[in-house]
């Protein structure tokens, strides 16, 4: 039997069999080991601390609340405060398009003031250590900026102003006709200003729905 190997070491032996056309490896039990650890080492460093391969891109622009373009490696911290905001964003009247000939002014204010005080809860219950990493940085600036810039000033040029209109409206209406049924679309579009008012919270909506949007690609992003 004909055999030529390579230069034996102590981790690596590579043999060729003349006879039988083969070529034979022998691995160190010891570098079998090591393979196998920084596979593990890579394993865990990936799926357990959220390390991601790709980047994500956020525009500030497109969302409408800035016009900082940044990109980074999300990590397991910015995916889940993404996916609370997302949840938050999808389940209440305010990532969802706004019909305004069925949907209730009061109760919009409503959803948008409770989801302004869960998401300043989610930055808040950020871990400082996670803070430090610009990845969860570029999350917190976003929305912050969706909260002061998106929601923060239709909140405070129309929100008050309206509910006290339409409460006293409401009583008015419900004093006059005698009943207590009454339409709450009919009575929110004789608001003074409704157009005015209606055109704004549209233009929020829109850049709320694309803030949903961006945190379901952060989510689901490989």
């Amino acid at each position: 039997m004909d055999e030529i190997a390579a230069p034996a070491t102590n981790l690596l032996v590579l043999t060729w069999n003349g006879d039988s056309w083969t070529v034979d490896l022998a691995i160190s039990i010891w570098l079998a080991i090591l393979i196998v650890a920084v596979c593990v080492a890579f394993w865990l460093l990936r799926f357990r601390n959220g390390i991601s391969l790709s980047k994500f891109e956020i525009d500030q622009a497109e969302i409408g609340v800035g016009s900082s373009k940044f990109s980074f490696r999300p990590n397991l911290t910015d995916r889940q405060v993404g996916y609370a905001i997302w949840v938050e964003l999808s389940t209440r009247k305010i990532g969802l398009p706004i019909d305004l000939e069925h949907d209730v002014i009061s109760e919009i204010y409503s959803s948008w003031y409770e989801f302004f005080s869960v998401t300043r809860e989610l930055i808040k219950d950020i871990p400082v250590s996670k803070v430090k990493q610009k990845s969860t940085q570029a999350i917190i600036k976003l929305s912050i900026e969706v909260l002061n810039e998106g929601l923060r000033p239709h909140l405070t040029r129309w929100q008050a102003r309206f509910r006290q209109w339409y409460e006293r409206e409401t009583k008015r209406y419900e004093a006059s006709s005698g009943i207590e049924v009454i339409d709450p679309q009919k009575i929110q579009s004789q608001f003074p200003m409704y157009e005015a008012l209606s055109q704004d919270m549209l233009k929020v909506n829109q850049s709320l729905i694309k803030y949903r949007n961006k945190m379901r690609q952060l989510v689901i992003k490989d």
